[in-house]
């Protein structure tokens, strides 16, 4: 038990917390102990009143005389709808001390992504990724923290804080390992739910150790701070009624024992019967009934505080309250002598601040001793007041949140507004409660509409159920019209497509296309009908389809960017079905610019979407033209990171590039770029088609280097396993799943999947053998000569009808494996030819060992060894090595 300390108002909280002060103390020393010592997380859980921010300021004393830079943040139960403004809180005093061009040099590429959400810069023109919002926060304290080393970070009521500061916090939780600061969270015990439990889970978990759960006091510890604090002739029998009113609560242990002080009361036995009455003035509608006693203006004064919640300046509340400024002056003093509000701590004064509650226990029972239609009206004020300052509509949001439904037109407009400035800062989950709230003004009925396709568009990736309900509601309506009206088509079916309908996404486009005349709209929606078909449908489920879609981009001449989705798409089509490989390269071709992406058809423009994008940048992959493909997805990655959209959109970047690194034979290069896909797949969700591409990606790739074990384990461990996702996946799924099983031993479950694999091409009229090479497969593991002679044959024509040197070498390739003697030797010798001239370097370099085998010859196989290590395909150089010793035996 703690039996010394400063002032019993300092210094209660902190009795019987010797074993948490040791363990910050610990967290500190190691911390200064050098700069490349990792970073620490300190957890300290409790319910209201524990002493959880006592901890914190103890944490700020020991690392300030230890040298260490503290900052701090705290969160407000009235304020977590505010976005950013726990993370602001922290880091934005360290940030304001710093110039522009120094902020900017600090903060480097991420200035442009973070700095909005801190508020030291002006949002972009488009909407801000929120992912990449977060991992630019995560960026910009590891580069202060360097610059401020030790750092020290403080944060009180993390049940409070907003979700976009949660979501900063697990992240860079995760990250500590490598910097270092200390990080210091303070939280009650439930309070949350949802993404922000999960969040403070996940904070939690990154700490390494157990959250510390503080206790309440026990009687020994009441006794001696009662004593300590009223003097020591305070008897037994009183201070054992103290522990039993307050329950050893150590704030509410402190206010009753001031209360004792304020009242001149006997701490002795007679009178131990009027502690409850006194404990019961401290808080809940006993401190409602001492605030109502210090008279109607401090009353006012107080609930005008308590509505702003932070930044309570008194000319500020003195707007609010409408009272004038000497008034005001006097109810602030009114309640700091009655320890209702305070004088925040200097060292972690919040900007434009002059007073806060003394506790948070204070400020929602102020808060929640309001009258409704009261708190409604001042909130409405409050908002007005923070617009008129020139705050913002997005700061004058959470005000605005609370008011009462009125059919007021202008509070739409403002809601609008403000929802349009959360997501240029990255925060789309407040934009769309200020578009929900919006609805329920109602809007006006020639706006109505257009604040529903807002709405759909603001919750498109967080929340596809319900937008696809906003979506359709505002299309039944009037005022949704010409191109919002498409764009809203658009967005709707991309709605149904992360919802897993793909074909509503494809009826919902063809209905609408077929409601208007011939003209640009139309073609941007028989477009986009097609890219969902091509994506998920297939043959099987629009007959005649590829046909329709060939005959439409014959007219196409690539003038707009809706002809250039149709020649893009129809290039993708012909590749995905092996048609001659020069006419997949021309329509793609045509669908540029100067061999350049149109403007408007970018990877950032939002128009069409990324899947167009990807399937151009595909068929380039697959027709070998690598150096095409590459430059696409690497222009992809550049535009992605620049941009801050580090989500799915950068995710389906690396996985792209890591398929034209593996079809060049560059597999170390794509096995790096494919794990980072898959690690911010895992971000954004298992399950998505990207999530599928980084996964079937990384397998093919592990066993093209020769991984067999290790690609086991990625499948195991990533669920690449049936039921596969109903859009197309590059590479092809069933084929990669087939010949990992092969690879295994697994001999009739891989013909299984191989087979699946067959019946799928089939349904889709035809297939490409370079894209999903189940024949070649299939050919080589089956048991049946005259079965893989027939599929030998169809991949050689299937090949020569493609026409890429790739496709024909892999398919003599498949036929020199099932040959013997000089016959092998000759269709060996052949597919080294044409693969010597394919971009594949992986595929020559197989060729070249299976060359050097049949022929027993050593420089083959040395060409083929130098091969297979450029490529990093450990199991080929192995089969090199062997081949040389066997000779050389």
């Amino acid at each position: 038990m703690t039996e010394v300390g400063p002032t019993a108002a300092a210094s209660g909280s902190l009795w019987e917390r010797d074993d948490e002060v040791a363990a910050v103390a610990r967290a500190v020393d190691t911390l200064c102990a050098d700069r490349s010592s990792s970073g620490g997380l300190l957890m300290f859980r409790g319910e209201a009143g524990l002493g959880k921010t006592a901890l914190l300021a103890e944490t700020r004393r020991i690392a300030e005389e230890r040298g260490c830079t503290v900052w701090s943040a705290r969160g407000g139960e009235t304020l977590r709808s505010v976005p950013f403004n726990v993370v602001r809180q922290l880091l934005q005093p360290a940030l304001v001390s710093l110039l522009p061009e120094e902020a900017r040099e600090y903060l480097g590429d991420w200035y442009d992504i973070a700095g909005p959400a801190l508020g030291i810069a002006d949002p972009g023109g488009r909407q801000a990724d929120p992912q990449g919002v977060c991992d630019g926060l995560v960026a910009a304290v590891r580069r202060l923290a360097k610059r401020e080393w030790p750092l020290v970070l403080l944060i009180d009521d993390a049940h409070w804080a907003d979700q976009e500061t949660l979501q900063w916090l697990a992240a860079f939780a995760e990250r500590l390992h490598d910097l270092s600061v200390l990080v210091v969270v303070a939280r009650r015990p439930g309070e949350v739910s949802g993404e922000s439990a999960r969040h403070l889970d996940a904070v939690a978990a990154a700490a390494g150790r157990p959250e510390t759960t503080l206790s309440a006091l026990t009687p020994d510890a009441t006794a001696g701070l009662t004593r300590a604090t009223v003097g020591e002739h305070a008897d037994a029998p009183f201070c054992r009624e103290v522990w039993a009113v307050t329950g050893g609560n150590p704030y509410e242990t402190v206010e009753l024992l001031a209360k004792v002080q304020d009242s001149e009361l006997e701490p002795t036995e007679p009178s131990a019967g009027e502690l409850r009455a006194l404990n019961r003035s401290a808080r809940g509608g006993g401190l409602v009934a001492r605030l109502e006693g210090l008279g109607i203006d401090a009353t006012r004064f107080a609930w005008a505080a308590a509505i702003l919640g932070t930044g309570i300046s008194v000319d500020l509340v003195a707007q609010l309250a409408t009272m004038g400024h000497d008034d005001a002056v006097r109810c602030a003093e009114l309640l700091r002598s009655a320890r209702i509000l305070t004088a925040p701590d200097p060292a972690n004064t919040r900007p434009g601040g002059d007073l806060e509650f003394v506790h948070p226990l204070i400020a929602t029972a102020v808060y929640n001793s309001i009258p409704d239609a009261l708190r409604t009206a001042m909130h409405g004020i409050a908002a007005q007041i923070v617009t008129d300052s020139g705050l913002g509509a997005a700061a004058a949001s959470r005000h605005l949140l609370q008011v009462h439904p009125d059919d007021d037109a202008e509070l739409v407009e403002q809601l609008r507004e403000a929802a349009r400035e959360h997501l240029a800062v990255g925060a789309p989950d407040a934009a769309r409660r200020c578009l929900e709230r919006a609805l329920k003004e109602p809007p006006r009925p020639e706006v109505h509409a257009r604040v529903l396709y807002e709405l759909g568009c603001a919750g498109l990736l967080t929340a596809p159920a319900t937008t696809i309900g906003h979506l359709r509601t505002a299309l039944a309506m009037p005022g949704l019209d010409g191109p919002a009206r498409v764009d809203a088509v658009f967005r709707l079916s991309q709605a149904l497509l992360h919802n897993d309908q793909l074909e509503q996404a494809v009826r919902t486009v063809e209905a609408e296309a077929a409601r208007h005349e011939e003209g640009p709209a139309r073609m941007r929606l028989r477009a986009v009908q097609y890219m969902w078909e091509g994506i998920y449908a297939g043959e099987a489920a629009t007959p005649g389809r590829s046909q329709r879609l060939a005959d439409l981009a014959r007219t196409c001449t690539g003038r707009d960017n809706s002809e250039r989705a149709l020649l893009i798409l129809r290039g993708f089509d012909a590749m995905t079905h092996g048609e001659n490989a020069e006419e997949v390269v021309e329509l793609c071709d045509r669908a540029l610019i100067n061999g350049r992406l149109a403007p408007g058809l970018g990877w950032t423009d939002t128009q069409w979407g990324v899947e167009l994008l990807m399937m151009l940048g595909s068929s380039y992959a697959y027709a070998d033209r690598l150096d095409r493909a590459e430059n696409l997805f690497a222009e992809a990655l550049r535009t992605y990171t620049t941009a801050g959209w580090s989500g799915g959109h950068l995710a389906l970047a690396n996985a792209f590039l890591g398929l034209a690194f593996r079809r060049q034979g560059r597999l170390k290069d794509a096995e790096a770029v494919l794990r980072e896909s898959l690690r911010l797949a895992e971000r954004v969700g298992r399950g998505l088609p990207l999530y599928w591409s980084a996964t079937c990606g990384l397998v093919d790739t592990l066993l093209a280097r020769g991984h067999v074990e290790e690609a086991w384990t990625t499948a195991e461990t990533y669920g690449f396993a049936p039921p596969y996702p109903s859009t197309i996946v590059l590479p092809d799924t069933r084929s990669v799943r087939g010949r990992l099983l092969l690879a295994v031993g697994r001999t009739e479950d891989g013909v299984n999947e191989l087979e699946a694999a067959e019946k799928a091409a089939a349904s889709r009229g035809g297939h490409n053998p370079v894209l999903a090479p189940w024949t070649v497969d299939l050919a080589l593991a089956t048991e049946d000569p005259a079965r893989a002679g027939r599929l030998a044959a169809d991949a050689r024509r299937q090949a020569e009808r493609f026409g890429t040197d790739t496709a024909i070498g892999e398919a003599l390739r498949c036929a020199a494996a099932l040959e013997t003697g000089q016959r092998k030797v000759r269709l060996a010798a052949q597919a080294v030819t044409y693969l010597e001239a394919s971009p594949c370097q992986y595929e020559h370099a197989a060729a070249r060992i299976e060359y050097g085998l049949a022929a027993r010859s050593t420089s083959e196989l040395n060409r083929g060894l130098t091969l297979a290590r450029s490529c990093g395909a450990d199991g080929l150089a192995m089969q090199a090595r062997q081949g040389l010793a066997a000779l050389e035996g």
